[in-house]
């Protein structure tokens, strides 16, 4: 009912000493008694737990390093070249021991021929792989945009495109499926019999869509498409046009564009493993159907790498926090996975080993084919693309750890699967995704230990020095690697990773449990995944919380000189808090520093930056290309006036004003320009009310709203002229658009199919106008009017009340359509106007500005002045600048 500690892997390793029952065999080999080394169940092999100790065997380094290196560069490198380079490394081989002889290398020969040989294997691979873009008739066709009939075969999953605002509108949600051409015919022409990689773009505007979960759509719904449930392996037939790949250094030889084809025409189906993977998926998807939303998305992402539910503000709060990790598949989910079976990574270096094998009384040969099944279902399931053979790759190293119990095999471990991976898809060289998780890994092998040991020496409780260390570890070295993609420095990344580690392993174990009971005993999949929900729940709000602080994060240079300067400031907060570990006193002074930058409390913040200014009454946010402005209602309280463009970008303007309350949000017309940031307004916060205008014009963007106010529960009113209202020292009037009049209906028609009012000629004549009073100043916000609509304001019976204010919001962005009349009347006194830097449209227009400044106004605009606080009363009027 013992076992004994494993044969060392060499001579030169001194066995460890465990006590053991039974002697070892006359030969040397253990005994029967000692062939298993697992620990019986409840019972320890001895009360010491050696290491394996020894140096780090660094021999497959640069041979894997090198292989990389090279992929990298020869993907788009000519054939010529890469015959050269094979050469090349092949004769320096031959060349060797000559070399040796003469003494011009002190190198290893075996090395240094590693090293060659892996150079030339990783050349001709990416060579091959390079030339799969160039040959064929695709890429010819691509650059004459022919028009085609193609075979092609899904190899991953389909995904929408998140929406993105240009200019006023949302561009249209598009479907993203990368494919094959087997087959191509061109108009009039031969079918063609080829194999090349393109990326296929599925416009849902021509191809029509319906309502389901998730994505936002025309009809104001979110989107549901065919092209959504193909699994990849499936074979399809599509007319379509080609074009060329849109960035270079992509595994991509054409983009194919299919427009007007509603469903998928399906020629072949999917291999029984991805429809075994796909029940699977789609069952723990309906497993989750009835969970809170953050868990419904969440879930799915965390077990199988299934994001299509992740909303863009969750995952936006994800990315402040360096938590995107979980939401893809990655090494972490096999090692969670493997733990259950062998026992938990903290005993990977020590004899002792725990888990449901040992228990259970599995063999070590059993154990590891039990890995290997293991390891096959996970691909299956989560789908044998690059970024998941990567992960099952990485979480080898674990399995590898957890086996041997030796410390110096998983850097060797780590470089071979760097090296396979590397030669078996050469585009992996040019992953960032490979390369964040190559380094981590090797931040989690290198340095986590060594810090955790310094942690405990210091006092730390061992479980909180070990996920303390691997969490900092991993931030040091993939940080620089993360600000060139996101040109952004998390400050809150570490804490909110360690706070959200301690919920990752439940959330997983019982998202897998959920997904494999699912086709069987949905009822119990159902349980499963209501118990999952309450980790995954902590993790969503560790997220949401985090990304809330105002100093959550820096802006950094998005290149890699920026890497390398983040790379250099990390060293010296390195070697300082080191220093600083022995003084407890600086030790808790830096930590309150770094608190107060984070949490950036509003009286500091007043104090050390002078934003937002005392005594504020206006302020113009900088939200690019697109309107925002927040009036004072009171201590912490203020009225929105439309919610610009971006989420993050109005939610970071209403927390660095400390604005917690907001008795209401007028949403001036329906452009995306003006409400698509509607949800960082909503987020944390208190809100009254929306008021919009009666115009629900672009649909789908009105039909946003009010899904956003539906979800929180916020009631919609709409504007009309006339209507005052007042909070604390504020009032308003709207001025702007006329009250709805039911038109004389003529004879013989029915008055109830008649519309209330004649339409405006666009939204932007719809705008919501207000003349606003605080503290004794007069500000008229216009919106987007448009010469029509102002000619008639000025002609209105609030005329007289709009002459001569003292700050005027100019309309639409400043543009060259504004009506004289109106603003001679207005004669402001300030003209403050709101504009994105370097913007396609020419806001603000020359003739706009000159026209204000000659009338005797001081303009300012955000695009070069940035947010704008417009302070004072009475009299007395000043602007402060952020």
């Amino acid at each position: 009912m013992s076992g004994a500690p494993e044969l060392p892997a060499r001579r030169d390793e001194a066995a460890p000493e465990t006590l053991t029952a039974g002697p070892a065999s006359p030969t040397g080999s253990a005994s029967p008694a000692r062939s298993s080394v697992h620990a019986s169940s409840g019972k320890r092999l001895g009360s010491a737990r050696p290491r394996q100790e020894g140096p780090t065997d660094l021999r497959l380094v640069p041979p894997a390093l090198a292989a990389w290196g090279t992929a990298a560069l020869v993907l788009d490198a000519p054939p010529g070249w890469v015959l050269g380079i094979v050469a090349g490394c092949l004769a320096a081989i031959g060349l060797l021991p000559l070399a040796r002889r003469a003494g011009w290398a002190s190198w290893s020969r075996a090395s240094a021929a590693a090293v060659l040989l892996c150079v030339a294997a990783a050349a001709a691979s990416a060579g091959l792989h390079g030339a799969d873009l160039r040959r064929g008739p695709v890429p010819g066709l691509a650059r004459e945009y022919a028009t085609v009939t193609a075979e092609v075969e899904v190899t991953s999953d389909p995904r929408l495109t998140r929406p993105k605002v240009r200019g006023d509108h949302v561009a249209p949600t598009a479907v993203l499926i990368d494919a094959e051409v087997r087959r191509v015919q061109e108009a009039g022409g031969a079918t063609l019999v080829t194999r090349a990689p393109v990326l296929m773009i599925v416009d849902l505007e021509s191809a029509g869509r319906v309502v389901e979960d998730g994505r936002s759509a025309p009809a104001g719904g979110p989107v549901r498409s065919p092209w959504l449930g193909l699994l990849p392996s499936t074979r399809l037939r599509v007319g379509a046009r080609l074009a060329p790949a849109m960035t270079g250094g992509d595994r991509v030889a054409a983009v194919l564009r299919v427009r007007g084809q509603a469903e998928p025409e399906v020629v072949g189906e999917p291999s029984a493993a991805q429809r075994l993977a796909g029940r699977l998926r789609a069952g723990l998807r309906e497993a989750t159907d009835g969970l809170p939303a953050d868990a419904r998305a969440l879930l799915p992402g965390l077990v199988v790498g299934d994001t299509s539910r992740i909303t863009p503000e969750l995952e936006e709060a994800f990315k402040e926090t360096d938590l995107t990790h979980t939401l893809a598949v990655s090494g972490a989910n096999f090692t969670i996975l493997l733990a259950l079976l062998l026992g938990p990574p903290g005993l990977a270096q020590h004899v002792e080993r725990r888990g449901l094998a040992p228990r259970l009384g599995v063999s070590l040969r059993a154990t590891a084919v039990l890995g290997g099944v293991l390891s096959l279902g996970f691909v299956v399931v989560c789908r044998p693309d690059p970024s998941v053979l990567r992960a099952a790759a990485c979480g080898a190293v674990a399995l590898l750890a957890l086996a041997t119990g030796r410390r110096r095999s998983l850097i060797p471990a780590l470089a071979t699967a760097v090296l396979l991976l590397v030669m078996y898809d050469p585009w992996l060289a040019r992953s960032y995704g490979f390369l964040l998780s190559v380094v981590a890994t090797g931040a989690l092998l290198t340095l986590a230990p060594r810090w955790s040991a310094g942690l405990r020496r210091r006092g730390v409780p061992p479980r909180l020095a070990e996920a303390l260390a691997a969490a900092a570890a991993a931030q040091a070295l993939c940080a620089p690697v993360v600000a060139v993609l996101s040109a952004r420095v998390s400050l809150v990344a570490v804490p909110c990773n360690l706070i959200a580690e301690f919920a990752i392993a439940p959330a997983t174990v019982l998202g897998f449990a959920a997904l494999a009971t699912a086709p069987v005993a949905m009822p119990v999949a159902q349980v499963l995944a209501w118990c999952a929900h309450w980790p995954a729940e902590w993790i969503a709000q560790v997220a949401r919380t985090g990304a809330a602080l105002p100093g959550a994060g820096v802006d950094w240079p998005g290149s890699w000189a920026g890497a390398a300067l983040l790379a250099a400031v990390t060293s010296v907060v390195l070697l300082v808090g080191r220093r600083l570990l022995g003084h407890p006193w600086w030790c808790g002074v830096c930590g309150l520093a770094l608190v107060l930058v984070v949490v950036q409390p509003p009286p500091l913040t007043r104090v050390v930056t002078g934003w937002p200014p005392p005594g504020w009454r206006l302020v113009m946010c900088d939200v690019g290309q697109g309107d925002a402005m927040v009036l004072a209602a009171g201590e912490g309280s203020g009225v929105v006036v439309d919610a610009g463009p971006d989420p993050q970008l109005v939610d970071h303007c209403l927390r660095s004003l400390g604005i917690t309350r907001i008795p209401l949000v007028v949403l001036t017309h329906f452009h995306a320009d003006h409400v698509a940031g509607l949800p960082g307004v909503l987020r944390g916060r208190a809100v009254g009310a929306i008021e919009t205008t009666g115009f629900e014009e672009p649909a789908d963007q009105a039909a946003f709203v009010r899904r956003q106010a539906a979800a929180r529960r916020v009631p919609v009113t709409r504007a009309a002229a006339g209507e005052q209202r007042r909070t604390g020292e504020l009032s308003w009037q709207v001025v702007w658009p006329p009250p709805s009049r039911p038109p004389t209906p003529p004879p013989g028609s029915h008055p109830d199919l008649l519309p209330a009012h004649p339409a405006p000629e666009g939204p932007n004549d719809a705008s919501v106008a207000m003349l606003v009073r605080s503290a004794g100043l007069r500000l008229l916000l216009l919106g987007d009017l448009e010469p029509p609509a102002q000619r008639a304001l000025a002609r209105s019976p609030a005329a007289e009340e709009l002459e001569s204010v003292d700050v005027l919001k100019v309309a639409h962005h400043g543009s060259a359509y504004q009506d004289p009349g109106l603003m001679d009347r207005a004669a402001p006194r300030l003209a403050l106007i709101s504009c994105g830097a370097d913007n396609r449209y020419g806001h603000p227009a020359p003739g706009t500005v000159a026209a204000l400044r000659a009338g005797g106004a001081a303009v300012l605009r955000t695009d070069r002045d940035g947010a704008l606080a417009v302070v004072g009363g009475g009299g007395e009027l000043r602007v402060a600048r952020d």
